[in-house]
């Protein structure tokens, strides 16, 4: 009866060891896949140069060569932005600012 018993709660013990490892893996890879997953959305909302009309950000005067993350479609041009906050701005006044975009 002695060795059931001891054997009994050797097994329980390496199950519960077992399930912490399990779960601490699990955490790991949640962090990982999140870390992933912003890295990709931030990858998705970029554009290429050759599909846009300006060659600075109408907004702030950044060249368009260091990333466009949002665009815009104004008098038949489609311009772009660094920032979605850059874009809201120009939509604002965009008459004023379109001068600033430098179109090709």
């Amino acid at each position: 009866m002695k060795i059931f018993t001891n054997s009994f709660v050797i097994g329980c013990s390496c199950f519960l060891l077992a399930c912490g490892q399990n779960n601490a893996n699990k955490t790991a890879s949640v962090a990982d896949t999140t870390k992933v997953a912003i890295s990709q959305k931030a990858d998705e909302k970029t554009f290429s140069v050759s599909l846009v009309d300006n060659k600075k950000d109408p907004s702030c005067g950044m060249p368009v060569t260091a990333g466009i993350s949002d665009t815009a479609h104004f008098q038949n041009k489609v311009l772009g932005f660094c920032s979605t906050e850059c874009k809201n701005e120009f939509l604002k006044n965009p008459k004023a600012n379109l001068a600033a975009a430098e179109l090709k």
